[in-house]
C-alpha cells in the first residue's frame, strides 16, 4: 500500500503558524492515490503539537534530539522512512524543513524536489510524478518529473493554507532511531532572546524601506507608521548593506519571507530577490517616485511620489481618525 509521511517540525513543542501547510496538498495527494497519510515529528513536546492535524504517526525520540540538530534530524527521519517503508515524504520547505529534508535525502541517496507549488500528475508510465516548483529565487516556475521510487518533496512556504483543526490526534507511536554521537556536532546548544512580540514572520502588517528612505534616521517615520498599524518595520538588502537596518529586518530571498495581511514597501524598487520574500503578502502597497519600478508594477496598490510626504499624510490621517 502506498504510504505518505508528512514531516512536521516543532520548536520544543510549539508549531509555527505555517508548520502544517504541507499537510494540505498531502491530503489531496493521499486521496487521489488511495494512500495512507501519517505524520512524523521530533521530541515528546511535538506530540501535543500535532493534535490539530487529527492524524496518527510517529514521534521520533532520542537524547541528541532535545533541541534542533539538522544532521541528526535527517538521519533519524531517514531511518523511520526506511524501516516503515514509506513511499513519499513531504515537508514544508521553510528553513528548518528544507535543511532536514536535504539531510534525509542525502542519507537515503534519493533526489529531493524542493519548493513544490503543485503536484500535477502522479500517473507517469514509469511511476514518476510531475510537479511544478519554484526555481531561480522565485523568478521561474519549473515543470519537472520525479522518477525516484521514494518521492521526497518540500512544499514552498505560503503556497497552501494550513488545514483547519481536524479533531484529536490519532495514535502516535514513539520511534527511537540509532544516532551516532558525532551527529550532535550541529545542534542548538544555547538560545538568546533577541526580541519579544511581533516579528517579520508573524506581523499582520510590515512597513519596509529601501534605498529611497535615504538614511537610518529616516526610518523613524516608518517605525511610527508600523506602530500605529500594529506592525513591524522591514527593509530591503540595500538598507542592510548601507548599515541602516540590521540583517534581521531584511525581507527577501536572503532575508525573511513574509506573508502579512498588508505589506507597505517604501522606496523599494523590488528586485527579484525582494519579490520572493514578499510575494505571499495578501495585499501590497508600493510607494515610490518611479512608476516603472518592478515592485510598483506588481503591487496591488501604488502611490507615486515622495515617500516622506506620503507617509506623513497617512500618519496624520490615522491619528485624526483615532
Amino acid at each position: 500500500m502506498t504510504r505518505i509521511l508528512v514531516f512536521v517540525d516543532n520548536d520544543r513543542g510549539t508549531l509555527s503558524p505555517s508548520a502544517l501547510e504541507a499537510l494540505t496538498p498531502a491530503r489531496v495527494l493521499a486521496e487521489s492515490l488511495g494512500a495512507s497519510l501519517e505524520l512524523a515529528t521530533v521530541g515528546e513536546g511535538g506530540r501535543a503539537a500535532l493534535e490539530p492535524a487529527g492524524l496518527g504517526g510517529y514521534v521520533i525520540y532520542h537524547p541528541i534530539l532535545s533541541d534542533y540538530a539538522p544532521e541528526a534530524y535527517g538521519d533519524a527521519l531517514a531511518q523511520l522512512v526506511s524501516e516503515k517503508e514509506f513511499s513519499a515524504v513531504i515537508s514544508l520547505g521553510d528553513d528548518r524543513g528544507a535543511e532536514v529534508m536535504a539531510h534525509t535525502a542525502a542519507v537515503l541517496d534519493r533526489p529531493l524536489v524542493a519548493n513544490v507549488t503543485e503536484i500535477v500528475d502522479t500517473d507517469g508510465p514509469d511511476g514518476s510524478w510531475e510537479v511544478i516548483r519554484v526555481r531561480w529565487g522565485g523568478s521561474l516556475l519549473e515543470r519537472a518529473r520525479l522518477r525516484s521510487d521514494l518521492k521526497l518533496l518540500t512544499i514552498a512556504p505560503h503556497t497552501f493554507p494550513a488545514p483547519e483543526p481536524n479533531g484529536d490526534a490519532g495514535p502516535l507511536d514513539t520511534f527511537v532511531p540509532e544516532i551516532p554521537d558525532f551527529l550532535a556536532r550541529t545542534r542548538v546548544v544555547e538560545r538568546v532572546k533577541l526580541a519579544e512580540g511581533l516579528t517579520l514572520a508573524t506581523a499582520p502588517v510590515v512597513v519596509s524601506g529601501g534605498r529611497g528612505v535615504g538614511s537610518a534616521e529616516n526610518f523613524a517615520i516608518l517605525e511610527e507608521l508600523a506602530e500605529l498599524l500594529g506592525g513591524v518595520v522591514g527593509c530591503s538588502r540595500v538598507a542592510t548593506n548601507n548599515g541602516w537596518r540590521p540583517h534581521s529586518d531584511q525581507v527577501g530571498q536572503t532575508g525573511t519571507r513574509i506573508a502579512p495581511d498588508l505589506y507597505i514597501a517604501c522606496g523599494i524598487s523590488g528586485a527579484v530577490q525582494h519579490w520572493v520574500g514578499c510575494m505571499a503578502s495578501k495585499q501590497i502597497l508600493a510607494i515610490n517616485t518611479d512608476p516603472e519600478a518592478p515592485l510598483v508594477t506588481k503591487a496591488d496598490y501604488a502611490v507615486i511620489g515622495d515617500l516622506h510626504e506620503i507617509l506623513a499624510a497617512v500618519i496624520a490621517e490615522i491619528k485624526a481618525r483615532t
